[in-house]
């Protein structure tokens, strides 16, 4: 018997060859995972890193250090914590999450992307800040759904998120716990607590005791200048506690830690600061805890070491499946407390002006209502001052408008923006409609933006035209997204005298008329 010769192993074809690669690389992505899968989800969080990482360097432009720091912090709060339900973005009773650091938009567009909102694909994410992409620089309210408000300017979004806590406070103390019952989450950084509008803002939380408020304080020591100890020696704690509110320190990449720190501040009465210890451009090698990764593509030769670091080997903009899969389950966990909220909402005595609040389906019909009053005022023939005739349309709005709220920078009486039944708003009764802002113009105006933001109120705010430079940035915001708020704004006249110069608006008006969509 003639043997042959051992044949030697074929060249495997360029089909098998690929099938091969395939295998191989889903053996080492189960690798990953499994090793990777504890209870600290490492995974996860370094999913909104290298999004965020290869979104950034695409565009050339964006800010990578402050999602590569926060990633855990994110993780942790979106899978243990936060009641949402991605396939219902703008469900009244979710909780909300502002990022008021806007610059660091990517770990918010990731968050949307992984968690499974329907109006962002990764086609959106690879067109971060590019012309006519959802994904725009800073989040803009309106462009993509899941942003609760426009952020970029640092501050505003304390302030905004100190409108929606209160909102919700608002909302829960007139129709129960039942229809309003959740939290409101802001992302903060430095940048944010150095700009005095949170001061403004985080000392009126702290006296109304807006409890169900968390601010994520990102204490990462750096701003684009470089150290934050080039320019600031406060001690955070101190003046959080000073304005009564809880504060907790703990190591923002520690999960454990992470997880221990919100259960505390969601338990706490008071609003909350939890200021998580980071290093921005975490796990980059060369630029970890620099002000380099602050506003600045990574390098492609650094990405490859960020990769190495965080053994991801993935191309650019890959989530393997079990991860994704695993962020899909986070994104749609809130639907049970979504359908139990909806049966909730239908079985309430207020239903039918709960439709109106939430769902818009009527609109109040004021000009109807105002045109006996008109009629009245024709025959009257009456001259009066501004204030005063504006004072009178106030009192005839709030017949008619339930969920009208008014205040004032502390000059309620000169702006005559309190009408009689009108119920003040305190830390131990939120069922009024008028709120004392105190000398807190700015915080004042972004305050109401949050409650327009909300929804459920009409929001209204007085002091005189001259102080419109101090609520200005705010003005802009409100005008560009387009919130349904109103400034009253009084003592307009040139002819003011008796205060002198600083109180006379003579460039007001042209100032404000230059803002679009300001009526």
């Amino acid at each position: 018997m003639i043997r042959r010769p051992p044949r030697s192993t074929p060249k495997p074809s360029s089909a098998a060859s690929d099938v091969y690669k395939r295998q191989l690389c889903s053996i080492t992505i189960k690798k990953y995972i499994m090793r990777l899968n504890s209870k600290n989800n490492k995974a996860l969080a370094n999913a909104i890193r290298m999004l965020s990482v290869d979104a950034v360097q695409k565009a050339n432009s964006g800010h990578p250090g402050m999602p590569m720091g926060m990633a855990d912090v994110a993780t942790v709060l979106y899978k243990k914590f936060l009641k949402f339900d991605s396939s219902d973005p703008y469900w009244p009773n979710r909780d909300r999450f502002v990022l008021s650091a806007g610059h660091g938009s990517m770990l918010l567009y990731s968050l949307l992307y992984l968690t499974g909102c329907k109006d962002i694909n990764i086609g959106q994410i690879k067109k971060f800040r590019q012309l006519g992409s959802k994904t725009a620089g800073h989040p803009e309210y309106g462009e993509l759904k899941g942003i609760e408000t426009t952020t970029g300017p640092l501050g505003q979004g304390i302030a905004n998120a100190v409108g929606i806590a209160l909102s919700e406070k608002m909302l829960s103390s007139r129709y129960g716990n039942k229809i309003c019952d959740h939290k409101t989450f802001v992302l903060a950084g430095d940048g944010c607590l150095m700009e005095g509008i949170s001061q403004e803002a985080i000392s009126l939380a702290g006296h109304l005791k807006l409890g169900k408020l968390i601010i994520l304080f990102d204490d990462n020591g750096i701003s684009i200048d470089g150290p934050t100890s080039l320019t600031i020696s406060d001690d955070h704690m101190m003046r959080f506690k000073a304005s009564k509110w809880n504060t907790i320190k703990c190591n923002g990449h520690s999960h454990e830690e992470i997880e221990s720190a919100l259960k505390k501040a969601i338990k706490d009465p008071r609003p909350s600061l939890i200021a998580f210890k980071t290093k921005i451009g975490y796990g980059s090698p060369n630029k970890e805890g620099k002000s380099s990764s602050h506003g600045s593509p990574m390098g492609v030769e650094e990405i490859k070491l960020i990769r190495k670091e965080f053994n991801w080997p993935f191309d650019p903009f890959h989530i393997p499946g079990p991860i994704l899969t695993e962020w899909k389950k986070i994104g749609i966990k809130g639907k049970k407390y979504r359908d139990k909220w909806h049966l909730n909402l239908k079985a309430s005595k207020y239903y039918s002006n709960l439709k109106k609040i939430f769902f818009g389906e009527s609109v109040f019909d004021l000009e109807n209502s105002l045109k006996s009053f008109k009629r009245d005022l024709l025959k009257a023939d009456q001259t009066i001052a501004t204030r005063k005739a504006s004072e009178n349309v106030l009192v005839e709005m709030n017949k008619v408008i339930n969920n009208l709220v008014g205040g004032s920078a502390d000059l309620t009486g000169s702006n005559n923006t309190l009408v009689n039944g009108q119920e003040i708003i305190k830390a131990d009764n939120y069922k009024g409609s008028y709120i004392y802002y105190g000398v807190r113009e700015h915080a004042m105006a972004a305050i109401m933006n949050g409650i327009a933001i909300y929804g459920a109120f009409i929001p209204y705010g007085g002091t005189f035209l001259v102080f419109s430079d101090y609520c200005r940035p705010a003005i802009r915001l409100s005008a560009l997204m387009g919130l349904r708020v109103i400034y009253v704004m009084t003592h307009d006249s040139i002819g003011l005298g008796e205060d002198g110069p600083t109180h006379q608006p003579i460039e007001h008006f042209s100032s404000l008329r230059a803002i679009t969509n300001l009526e």
